[in-house]
């Protein structure tokens, strides 16, 4: 087998393994289980919690003293032995604990991966930018193929997703034995300070000014990709409480919408090479920026009828924006890095967008639209007249039963309606990400030299 399909199936399952479960868990926790929304957000922050020294810390490890596959190994068999607790749960703060745990064994390996593919790579002289996403591609295949199967066989609101990914996951466990051996690089001397002995030598990148800024802009930017997989599910979801829109495709089958991002991922991976090679990667974080703002500026004005068009671009667009930054980003720190320190620099990347990027974006944007973006209404009129219906539709009508609201003789709502008004929370994350970009475009600083584009 060769080098390049080893590492194409290990991105495949490594994928499969998230896939399998993160799209359908809030079925799981809502629908089965029953629990509140407020104990469901803190599911979510186990991934930005665990990135924020998980990833790093086990760079750190593969780089001095353990051989990456073999963390591999064993962080995605103590991953796969979490999900298969899962199930067992059956109070929401063990589940949150569990759940921890289970990021703090997942988030690694997605560093690692990439460290294990570029190791590999590397020494079979195989040019990264060229070689590298069209592995890569076959994970967000593997995302796609474990979201539907998850659907598929009738489970996204069972137990049964976890099993589907612990086995999975255990597979992979026992696959990263046939993966390319990854020893860490043992180049500090006797003499070496404890800052080397533990690999912390990456920190040290942060004295580098582009490499800082670098950093920085990712940290921010990795906010804008919480955003997204965090509200855009339940952004058409709710076009269900207009009358108008209540039986459109778009609510029907939202989540199948969603999932047109997901494909488009793996057509713009397939162009990072052409675009890193040409332009360089200033102009392809630039390039993901825009797309970031077209991303949500899209959504902002995008509607199930007339605006369909807009939310289709919208998630063809996130293809572009969310490769251009990840994986480009990647190979900014493989290539701008030296082996020894190849591993940890990954990890520090990995942290500063999912770790601080996802926490900063998952409290930042829900405390911004809890004060600043909800609409309160107590008049049923007022309600009727914002959801571009009559008082007296069965729609709107249902809607009331349906939030347990009753409509008073004098016109008013026994309990207020909180509706979120999404046309400018999307106008709000745009104008963010516009900032974003002008800001990256005056302050990074870096010199791009055109490369041929037939190379191995």
């Amino acid at each position: 087998m060769s080098i390049k399909l080893r590492l194409t199936i290990m991105s495949f399952f490594q994928f499969f393994v998230w896939g399998a479960w993160l799209i359908t868990i809030a079925n799981y926790w809502f629908g089965t289980k029953q629990w509140d929304g407020t104990q469901f957000g803190a599911i979510f922050a186990t991934m930005g919690i665990a990135s924020l020294f998980m990833p790093t810390l086990m760079g750190i490890i593969a780089d001095r003293w353990i051989n990456a596959e073999r963390l591999y190994f064993f962080l995605h068999l103590s991953y796969a032995a979490v999900l298969f607790y899962l199930p067992q749960v059956n109070d929401p703060n063990t589940f949150f604990n569990a759940m921890l745990a289970a990021m703090c064994f997942y988030m690694p390996t997605l560093a690692l991966s990439n460290s294990i593919a570029y190791t590999a790579l590397n020494e079979n002289n195989y040019d990264l930018v060229k070689a590298f996403p069209p592995i890569r591609v076959f994970g967000t295949v593997g995302f796609i193929v474990a979201m539907w199967i998850t659907n598929l066989t009738g489970n996204k609101a069972t137990a049964y997703q976890f099993y589907i990914a612990g086995t999975a996951a255990l597979a992979l466990s026992l696959y990263a034995f046939t993966l390319p051996k990854c020893p860490p690089k043992k180049l500090q001397q006797e003499s070496a300070s404890w800052i080397q002995l533990l690999g912390l030598e990456a920190f040290k990148l942060f004295g580098n000014y582009k490499m800082a800024l670098f950093f920085i802009f990712s940290m921010f930017l990795g906010a804008a990709l919480q955003l997204t997989n965090a509200y855009g599910d339940v952004f058409l979801d709710e076009f269900k409480f207009y009358p108008k829109f209540a039986e459109s495709f778009v609510v029907k089958y939202s989540t199948i919408i969603m999932s047109i991002s997901q494909i488009s991922e793996t057509l713009f991976i397939l162009a990072i090479p052409f675009f890193l090679k040409r332009f360089g990667i200033k102009k392809v974080m630039l390039i993901s920026m825009f797309a970031w703002v077209l991303r949500f500026g899209l959504f902002s004005f995008g509607d199930p009828a007339g605006g369909l068009w807009m939310i289709v671009l919208s998630c063809i667009v996130y293809g572009m924006a969310f490769d251009f930054f990840n994986i480009s980003g990647s190979l900014f720190v493989e290539t701008s890095t030296t082996s020894s320190i190849r591993s940890s620099a990954q990890g520090l990347f990995m942290m500063m967008t999912n770790g601080f990027g996802a926490v900063f974006g998952s409290f930042a944007s829900g405390w911004i639209i809890d004060h600043y973006f909800t609409k309160s209404f107590q008049n049923g009129q007022d309600l009727a007249n914002y959801l571009d219906t009559d008082i007296n539709d069965m729609h709107f009508l249902n809607f009331l039963k349906e939030k347990s609201i009753s409509l008073l003789p004098d016109g008013t709502l026994n309990n207020n309606i909180m509706l979120k008004d999404w046309h400018d929370i999307w106008l709000a994350f745009a104008i963010y990400t516009l900032v974003i970009a002008v800001l990256f475009a005056i302050f990074f600083r870096h010199k791009h030299e055109r490369e041929p584009l037939n190379s191995k």
